[in-house]
């Protein structure tokens, strides 16, 4: 594959780092987008849960065409995945953090940046979701998990409202995904669940989503470990 200009949200580190170093090979421009240094690409400063910063990203990719869009960045409330997380302790402004870079910012951004899609000749949007976003799974941490299952709401309104302009928009809804930081946490029992999907696979994953035609929309994928819990 070959793109022209593709941004990744959230690469400065984990899976939206991954992403930007598995992609950086792949396309001509990869922009960079995180509140401190990305390692990779062109790397804009900006702090997305903030209209300034969408607005920066935007001015960034100007009237040039934007191929693909990952939306890859995360957040969760303090404690969150571990025995310590209790719902009554987290501060309204932990819960508020989570819910404006998880679902508010993606929104945004995806709005700021629809005109550079439509320049593009199979332009995608790929969100990166999280199995608490899906139906009977049993995660207990009530921010996150709102904000995932919201982002497959936009994903579904996305499909809808994009159908006629035919730009792809994909969320990947995984479980535990195995980089450095994640398997480090796992072998010090400091995270709930003990199985993680490979790096790699995701990676996969993703070159699919990007490789499909503008005639095929993929909505929705769930990843769960093979022995992994709840899903």
């Amino acid at each position: 594959m070959s793109f022209k200009t593709i941004l990744v949200a959230g690469a400065s580190r984990g899976i939206g780092l991954a992403v930007a170093e598995h992609l950086i090979n792949q396309c001509d421009r990869l922009v960079a987008v995180s509140r401190t240094a990305a390692p990779v690409g062109k790397w804009i400063q900006a702090d997305l849960s903030e209209l300034a910063g969408v607005k920066t990203v935007a001015q960034a990719i100007g009237e040039d065409s934007l191929d693909a869009l990952l939306y890859m960045g995360g957040t969760w409330e303090t404690h969150a995945f571990t025995p310590q997380y209790d719902f009554e302790s987290c501060s309204d402004e932990d819960i508020a953090r989570v819910i404006a870079v998880n679902l508010v910012a993606p929104i945004r951004l995806v709005k700021a940046l629809l005109p550079a899609l439509r320049r593009s000749h199979n332009p995608k949007i790929v969100f990166m979701g999280a199995l608490s976003g899906r139906d009977n799974f049993p995660a207990r941490e009530v921010a996150n998990s709102a904000s995932k299952f919201g982002l497959r709401g936009v994903v579904h309104a996305l499909r809808e409202e994009l159908r006629s302009q035919q730009i792809g928009v994909t969320v990947i809804n995984p479980g535990n995904v195995g980089t450095p930081e994640v398997l480090a946490d796992i072998a010090a029992a400091n995270l709930t669940g003990s199985e993680a999907i490979p790096l790699s696979d995701l990676l996969s994953i993703i070159d699919c989503v990007l490789s499909l035609s503008r005639a095929t929309c993929l909505k929705e994928i769930d990843v769960p470990a093979m022995l992994g819990r709840g899903a």
